[in-house]
């Protein structure tokens, strides 16, 4: 045999080889492919997605009706409002709001030790509380009967107010450990939640933005000139790190 037909059978085999070898991994390939869409048309129920957990939805804010309440202790042998209890009326009426003028309620025990003493007393809270700019009207002095004539029993001074709120924290149904839905669990986020509602001044702002107020069109005329006329200042060039 010549080395040329030796040469020819060889590179034949060898075409034959690579042709098989091709064959096979298409044939792999197909086999794949179709165990990859079998799987996709008998795949189970599960929902794939982000769980819904929230802390804003677990812990929401609420604008709801309140009762602020306190307690003023008075002593049997007192004779009116004591400066101390000037000093926390004043303060707890700090949170009233005198455009929307809730009724003030002034409670005075009934048959309790010092009832003449907190007579006495809520007399002078009422004062303080006209003077203080809310309106003579909008206060009510009542009683209520003291739980017994041995004790002295508070003064209570109450009005409802519109505050932004949350649910109490502290709520622990499940063991922290158990993580296998990697949620939050069910505290989280509460006194967030908390601390925020209690910075609302206005808890209207939750509910949205407030009317634009007029425009002093004068005054942002000044504004803008002055903005104009005295460019870029020495201090800013000496401690801007861009050259201009």
């Amino acid at each position: 045999m010549s080395q040329s037909v030796l040469k020819a059978r060889t590179i034949a085999t060898m075409r034959s080889g690579r042709s098989r070898i091709h064959r096979q991994a298409v044939s792999l390939l197909a086999v794949a492919v179709a165990a990859l869409l079998a799987g996709c048309a008998q795949r189970d129920s599960i929902t794939v997605g982000a769980i819904p957990d929230d802390y804003r939805t677990n812990h929401p804010i609420v604008i709801a009706e309140k009762n602020q309440k306190i307690d003023l202790a008075v002593g049997a042998g007192d004779r009116g409002m004591t400066r101390s209890q000037r000093d926390t009326l004043l303060g707890f009426l700090d949170g009233y709001d005198r455009s929307a003028a809730p009724t003030l309620t002034i409670q005075v025990p009934s048959g309790s030790a010092n009832e003449v003493a907190a007579t006495a007393a809520a007399r002078d809270f009422a004062r303080l509380a006209i003077a203080s700019g809310i309106k003579r009207g909008r206060i009510v002095v009542t009683s209520y009967q003291a739980a017994s004539s041995e004790i002295s029993s508070p003064v209570r001074v109450a009005y409802i107010t519109v505050r932004a709120q949350t649910g109490k924290c502290g709520r622990w149904p499940a063991d922290l450990g158990d993580t296998s839905e990697n949620k939050h669990y069910a505290d989280f986020g509460c006194s967030y939640q908390n601390n925020l509602a209690a910075q609302m001044a206005n808890p209207n702002d939750l509910l949205g933005p407030r009317k634009q107020t007029t425009i002093d069109a004068e005054n942002r005329g000044e504004v803008i000139d002055v903005y104009r006329s005295r460019g870029i200042s020495d201090e800013f060039l000496g401690n801007s790190e861009v050259t201009y």
